[in-house]
């Protein structure tokens, strides 16, 4: 294998949005001193990639950036099949790879296979909202963050060496980190649940707290990831909630608040139920577990349940990135909530199953059945919003909102059938079931394909393009 490296990746599915992310990341890069191989895996169809691969050419930056699309992916499908050679096979191998948020960041680990991979998410910025008047944290406090108004005062812009945060755990053993890092068994959200990350309620301000445990001085830093403001872990409930406390918003997809971070300390963890693939490192130096193939929201859940074994870690580096939610070629928001329900439920059916865990996978039993409960359940959580949002629309006294409010109404009812237990239990049971078995087969082939892609990887690289922008030699000035 050649020597090893650190690669920075962004999948997207928005190439249109992709260059300012590049160029905010290579300025961090070089302004810290470091230089590095820059990826860009895209899972836009042949129409958007004719129309704004363009868009890549123009940047400009001091490393090197190359490019993975539909044109490399399908070279890179073939090259598994012909290895193959198993036409049954062929289906998993492209479900695996399909164009969704896990089948795109599958191809990010077959690329960085040998070597250390740090990821961001397209709408990520390499900066964070910080208090500018930071309060100190209890004991077993790590993290402590709010919302605030765009235009209210007390926080700044605070940029981080990320390449170096991340640096100096991956691939560590936990005895070998800086001084600075607390050890536990996992975090608890004041605002989330734990298992699920689902939200607990509307809440302004939230904590992260340390729960006691020991970490084995020899247990590796497999996986780690640096704390976020922005939309910090909000899920689509939590932007519901926030529209419908602030009479001033019209549209729901309009963001109002923001997240800023008080005060934080990195941590390593036997555990990690706040995996965020978004702003998230990985040592892929010997291969990792598949993302679930989903175009759900919950690809990394797979790393939560993964981390569990013993000799592994996960940590919280010494860093803070900023997410600025792109709407653009974002689902609805009633779509989003259907989804991340269908999620949540998914994350509790598979957790309760798991009975392997192994280097490049796991294993559990659960094969797709929804029980009238389960829809009940979500029907109930669901059908109380919605009645939220109708009271909302009746009592205010600006008529653009109110037909905001009724609309987004109305797209609920459609998007979860009308409400009704029967017929929304028959159609969750249809996507689940394909969603799981999709799961399971993807696993089964997982580790033949990275036995496949680690012995070719040694002598020639997967199909990717090296993108022809401009190059510069330093950004002073730019």
């Amino acid at each position: 294998m050649k020597s090893k490296e650190t690669i920075f990746v962004i999948p997207t599915h928005r190439l249109r949005d992709v260059a300012e992310t590049i160029e905010k990341y290579d300025e961090n890069f070089w302004v810290n001193g470091h230089a590095i191989k820059m990826i860009v895996f895209d899972d836009s169809t042949l129409g958007n990639y004719e129309k704004y691969y363009q868009l890549l050419e123009q940047t400009k930056t001091v490393n090197d950036l190359y490019y993975v699309g539909p044109h490399e992916k399908e070279q890179f499908i073939t090259f598994l099949n012909e290895r193959l050679r198993d036409r049954k096979l062929e289906s998993l191998v492209k479900n695996l790879f399909r164009p969704s948020y896990g089948g795109n960041r599958n191809f990010t680990l077959m690329y960085t296979l040998g070597h250390f991979m740090v990821s961001a998410d397209d709408d990520m910025r390499p900066y964070a909202l910080m208090e500018t008047k930071p309060e100190s944290l209890s004991s077993s406090e790590i993290c402590r963050g709010k919302l605030v108004k765009p235009n209210d005062e007390g926080f700044v812009h605070k940029s981080f060496d990320l390449l170096t945060a991340f640096g100096d755990v991956l691939g560590q053993k936990a005895s070998h980190v800086p001084e600075n890092f607390e050890t536990g068994e996992f975090l608890v959200d004041t605002a989330m649940d734990l298992e699920t990350n689902a939200t607990m309620g509307y809440f302004r301000e939230n904590s992260l707290f340390l729960k006691e445990g020991t970490v084995l001085n020899n247990a590796v830093v497999k996986i780690a990831q640096t704390f976020r403001t922005g939309t910090n872990d909000i899920d689509t409930i939590d932007f519901v909630n926030m529209y419908l406390h602030d009479e001033t918003q019209i549209s729901p997809n309009d963001l109002n608040d923001f997240y800023i971070l008080t005060n934080f300390r990195p941590v390593i963890t036997n555990k990690n139920w706040r995996m965020d693939c978004g702003v998230a490192g990985y040592d892929n130096r010997l291969g990792l577990p598949p993302f679930f193939p989903t175009r759900l929201r919950f690809e990394d859940y797979i790393y939560r349940l993964w981390i569990q074994q013993e000799g592994i870690v996960a940590a919280h580096v010494d860093a803070v990135q900023n997410h600025i939610r792109n709407n653009y070629m974002r689902n609805p928001l009633a779509s989003e909530i259907f989804n991340e329900e269908i999620c949540n439920l998914l994350k509790k059916k598979i957790k309760n199953s798991v009975y392997e865990l192994s280097d490049l996978g796991i294993k559990f039993h659960y094969s797709g059945e929804v029980t009238l409960l389960d829809s009940e359940e979500i029907l109930e959580k669901i059908s109380a919003i919605h009645t939220q949002v109708i009271k909302a629309s009746e009592s205010t006294q600006n008529e653009e909102r109110k037909q905001s409010l009724e609309l987004f109404a109305n797209n609920l009812s459609r998007v979860f059938y009308g409400f009704e237990p029967d017929f929304f239990q028959q159609n969750v049971s249809r996507i689940i079931d394909d969603v799981i078995s999709q799961f399971h087969g993807s696993l089964e082939i997982w580790t033949t394909l990275v036995e496949i892609c680690y012995l070719y990887k040694d002598k020639k690289n997967l199909p990717q393009i090296k993108v022809k922008n401009q190059k510069l030699k330093s950004r002073n000035g730019i």
